[in-house]
């Protein structure tokens, strides 16, 4: 389905009885054909989706509360547009359900089908709000680097190696990094980590390509994908992984995930931003 057909932009209204056919799935080969991806991908990893605003009834009509985290692998073949997402969700809002083991079975069937593959499901019940964390990402912070910027949309020429003794593996991150929605035109804040092994990465450039999405109109997934092709075709790593966390609208955010090598898959722990 093509993003311009999706409730992205369009009055809509709210549906408050449950219909997993409000969600819209967007294949993802279209936008990765223009990236560069090969058929046989580069990377793993996934989407993390957190959702803030998550509500059903339970079998004597009371309102339940919840937050939610989903993982959407990144070989799905789509990605689901996020207002539609938000609208499935509000479609539990006058929704008896008789457990929680009922609302997590109906999330993940639904949205599995939607991206096209197994969709993880974790909820949080009130109980244990209390356990969720909020930290920053890990890593050197590249932002007080002094950098004059020309660039506001993806440069990778920007992208370069600098001499240094042996291999280097750090991790880099930066709070900079901003693009808008591919449809709406509406500013997608994020933060981004890189962690690396090979020639060292020049920070300056790093940074300054980073900050060069600041116009440019991509969902989430794609530009840590368009990140990821970018640094592994300019920079050559022996190992590379993009991390985003962006923050958060309508209720969810979005958290794409994209590595080479074989590693713990990151923390979902939100940032002060989210």
């Amino acid at each position: 389905m093509h993003p311009e057909l999706s409730p992205l932009g369009k009055t809509s209204a709210y549906i408050e009885h449950y219909d997993p056919s409000l969600l819209f799935p967007i294949p993802r080969l279209a936008k990765r054909v223009e990236i560069g991806v090969p058929a046989s991908l580069p990377f793993f990893g996934s989407d993390i989706w957190n959702a803030y605003e998550l509500s059903w009834l339970n079998p004597k009509g009371k309102p339940q509360v919840a937050l939610a985290s989903f993982g959407v692998p990144a070989d799905s073949p789509n990605i689901i547009e996020s207002k539609s997402f938000k609208l499935y969700l509000n479609s539990f809002n006058q929704t008896r359900l008789d457990s929680v083991d009922e609302l997590k079975a109906r999330l993940q069937r639904d949205l599995s089908a939607a991206a096209g593959a197994t969709v993880s499901v974790r909820i949080v019940l009130p109980e244990d709000f209390g356990r969720e964390r909020v930290a920053e990402l890990d890593g050197y912070c590249i932002d007080n680097l002094d950098v004059e910027i020309t660039h506001y949309q993806p440069s990778p020429s920007l992208l370069r190696t600098v001499p240094a003794d042996g291999v280097v593996e750090e991790t880099l991150c930066s709070n900079l990094l901003k693009s808008n929605c591919l449809v709406t035109g509406q500013p997608d804040w994020g933060s981004v980590q890189i962690r690396y092994r090979g020639e060292a990465i020049d920070r300056a450039g790093l940074l300054s390509y980073l900050i060069s999405f600041r116009q440019h109109n991509e969902f989430h997934e794609q530009c840590v994908e368009r990140i990821f092709m970018d640094v592994l075709r300019a920079c050559r790593p022996q190992a590379l992984s993009v991390y985003a966390r962006y923050t958060r609208r309508g209720g969810l955010d979005i958290n794409p995930f994209r590595t080479s090598f074989t590693q713990a898959a990151p923390a979902n722990v939100r940032s002060a931003r989210q």
